[in-house]
């Protein structure tokens, strides 16, 4: 999704303290959520994906008031379009994970993003699970994003001209960062307590 559409709705969107530790842990996979990478980010290879490229982003998409973030980014490449020559927009996949230092107000500041975009960016959120993680599938402008929050953390995974989200790399994604997305999320009151507050750095 364009960087100047998310950017525009982040700064409307004021998080305020919430309970700590709300939201229900999917651990996807038999053994529970595995080491969350150091830079945020997979950096290897992923189930026909190859790992291209590593950038570290000022610009913080989903900001919550008193919670300081950083964001890291990776791109990916299919193997078997690598194989090809070509690669074409399906074949290239972006990864962002946002790394907050403390839980309090991550999910309510996605669900208030959203919720944003479907009504004055006339984007489609719809509540879904791929690869075994609970999301919100995010259509519009020719792009298709995965979105969800996880403990200290926002996982987005997705990329311009797209028509499905990679479930491989949802899914290697939602085993390090396990979704704490609420069933019903986008239609259910926002959880904890609402307060005002000024953008910060």
């Amino acid at each position: 999704m364009p960087y100047a559409a998310f950017a525009a709705l982040a700064g409307a969107v004021l998080a305020g303290a919430v309970l700590a530790g709300g939201g229900l842990g999917l651990a996807a996979g038999c053994g529970g959520p595995q080491v969350q990478p150091t830079r945020g980010v997979i950096e290897t290879d992923v189930d026909g994906w190859s790992f291209r490229r590593y950038q570290s982003v000022l610009d913080v998409e989903v900001w919550v008031r008193d919670n300081r973030a950083v964001a890291h980014t990776a791109s990916y490449a299919h193997k078997e379009a690598e194989k090809r020559g070509h690669l074409s927009d399906e074949d290239v996949v972006n990864a962002f994970v946002t790394r907050y230092q403390a839980e309090l107000g991550v999910e309510r500041a996605l669900v208030q993003f959203v919720r944003r975009l479907a009504s004055e960016s006339g984007y489609r959120v719809e509540e879904r699970e791929v690869g075994g993680v609970r999301l919100v599938e995010i259509r519009g402008a020719g792009e298709v994003w995965a979105m969800w929050p996880a403990a200290r953390h926002v996982v987005k995974i997705g990329g311009p001209g797209r028509e499905s989200i990679p479930a491989a790399l949802v899914q290697a994604y939602g085993e390090r960062y396990p979704s704490r997305l609420r069933p019903g999320a986008l239609e259910a009151p926002l959880p904890g307590a609402a307060a005002r507050g000024k953008r910060g750095p």
